[in-house]
């Protein structure tokens, strides 16, 4: 059996929200983590920085046909695990693949030209995390927009906290061109110890997006019928509203913008009384 994973090491306390925590209940946990595991191992070989895109490419694709049922190799053993909860749900196989189609493209594109594109990324890469939750707790597809909105803006946060890094590491930017012309900036600037004026404009823009996406977002818990699930998302949004506002005022370039234990679990309890209440 050929090694096709490669571990980074990273794993749920790595993540900006919560991941099978004590909120889900008990008999889906299992669920969620196979989910999890699926899609931490095939972000792994997109964001491994040794591997050729060719490379990564045909180890997404047989992940890809293992969840599809093309595929036994043993070497794709959350693709099966991930088969097997999909069986046992009901739910699509879409939302497995949809992140096998966003991890190639990270494979080969670099550089996004503008939110648009950024966000056609994301809507592949981070909407059908929530999607998948939705719907294993029979929420309404209805919701989808509402969902979408809060993981799109999770994942511009982690693209704005880690800009420097994925530059450094992989030549990636996800901080669209367009705006970088318009500001006088290029990626070089993330390169500095510290945001030049113009990457400032747009790490901005990238802020006051997120900030939208937040405004669709806060409606989401309340719209919930499942309650454990509206808690959970409820301390996600407000989460995500706290580092949005941090990376207002913080310069991910110079620190690293993130809540720590005691911001974290103030931000907790505010998302849940504002659910409550």
């Amino acid at each position: 059996m050929a090694q096709v994973e490669t571990p980074s090491g990273k794993g749920a306390a790595d993540e900006n929200f919560p991941v099978g925590s004590w909120l889900i209940p008990r008999e889906l946990r299992p669920h969620v983590a196979s989910y999890y595991a699926f899609a931490r191992a095939i972000d792994d070989i997109a964001d491994n920085p040794a591997l050729p895109a060719a490379d990564k490419i045909a180890r997404l694709d047989g992940f890809a046909a293992a969840l599809n049922g093309e595929n036994s190799d043993p070497a794709y053993t959350k693709a099966h695990a991930l088969r097997a909860t999909l069986a046992a749900t009901g739910i699509s196989a879409a939302h497995g693949l949809d992140l096998i189609s966003a991890f190639k493209q990270d494979a080969v594109k670099p550089r996004y030209e503008n939110w648009a594109e950024l966000i056609d990324y994301c809507l592949r890469s981070a909407s059908p995390v929530g999607r998948f939750l939705c719907d294993l707790h029979g929420e309404d597809k209805a919701l989808y927009p509402l969902s979408d909105a809060l993981c799109n803006a999770l994942q511009v946060i982690n693209h704005l906290q880690d800009c420097a890094k994925d530059y450094a590491e992989m030549d990636r930017v996800y901080l669209p061109e367009e705006w970088l012309r318009a500001e006088g900036a290029t990626v070089t600037d993330l390169k500095y110890p510290a945001a030049t004026p113009g990457l400032r404009r747009v790490l901005d823009r990238a802020v006051a997006g997120t900030a939208a996406l937040m405004t669709e977002a806060r409606k989401l818990p309340k719209a919930m019928k499942h309650g454990r699930l509206a808690a959970e998302t409820a301390v996600i949004v407000s989460v995500a509203d706290r580092l949005t506002a941090r990376l207002g005022r913080e310069d991910p370039l110079a620190t690293r913008v993130a809540l720590g234990p005691v911001g974290y679990l103030t931000a907790a309890g505010g998302g849940l009384l504002r659910l409550w209440l």
